[in-house]
């Protein structure tokens, strides 16, 4: 389980507060109005920002650890792949940042393209690829990481609704394993109902404890209602 507890993060009049969990073989939708602190917990569990409380992995404090050094993957708006590498390369940057790869390594980086769908497009760049491509590559570079913990910072919000829903598919057949977490945030609760199990609520300074996701659509929360306009 990914454990934050007492988690308190301050950033001048901004505060948001999380005492919660999240089970492994889930995928858990972060939803709430912007600037509620959605993609700054997911810098606090990645270690890109410090806050008072721990960050805890399978019972084992993660606070004091570098980025690089914690078990987790993350994967921004941008997808961050290097545009004078080619597709091939850029996944390859999960295995050697030298590049310098065995057969072995050359072989995972094929087939994971492979199993994502760009097969044939090793040698080009991502300028010559589609969006949806590029979000392709990005991800399977996050799988060859191979980490337990995979934080997505709506790295298909620019997709289409349909390119968008068959990627968060993806993710869910994919990245979900029995020893995974996957955090995913979102402002469109219809990602939640493509690819989560449960929605935690990011509202009033606080997470709120996860729940399933029907639960939390069919009989949604005042804090919801408001969000989605639906409050009478």
């Amino acid at each position: 389980m990914l454990m934050l507890e007492n988690l308190n993060v301050r950033q001048g009049d901004f505060h948001l507060s999380a005492n919660v969990g999240f089970a492994v073989g889930q995928v858990t939708a972060l939803i709430g109005p912007s600037g509620a602190g959605k993609s700054t917990i997911l810098s606090v569990i990645a270690g890109f920002y410090q806050a008072d409380g721990r960050v805890l992995w399978r019972g084992q404090s993660i606070t004091d650890l570098r980025p690089d050094q914690r078990p987790v993957s993350i994967l921004f708006q941008d997808n961050n792949l290097f545009p004078h590498l080619t597709i091939s390369q850029n996944v390859g940057l999960a295995l050697r940042a030298s590049l310098r790869l065995t057969s072995d390594e050359q072989r995972h980086v094929d087939e994971m393209l492979e199993s994502v769908g760009l097969s044939g497009m090793e040698t080009r760049k991502p300028a010559a690829l589609s969006g949806g491509q590029q979000s392709r590559a990005a991800l399977a570079r996050l799988l060859l990481q191979d980490r337990p913990v995979i934080l997505l910072d709506e790295p298909f919000a620019a997709l289409g609704p349909g390119l968008k829903q068959e990627m968060l598919a993806l993710v869910r057949e994919r990245a979900l394993s029995d020893n995974r977490v996957v955090l995913m945030v979102t402002h469109d609760p219809q990602d939640a109902v493509v690819a989560a199990d449960q929605i935690a609520l990011v509202d009033e300074g606080k997470i709120f404890a996860p729940l399933p996701t029907r639960e939390v659509l069919d009989n949604p929360p005042e804090m919801l209602r408001r969000y989605l306009g639906t409050n009478e």
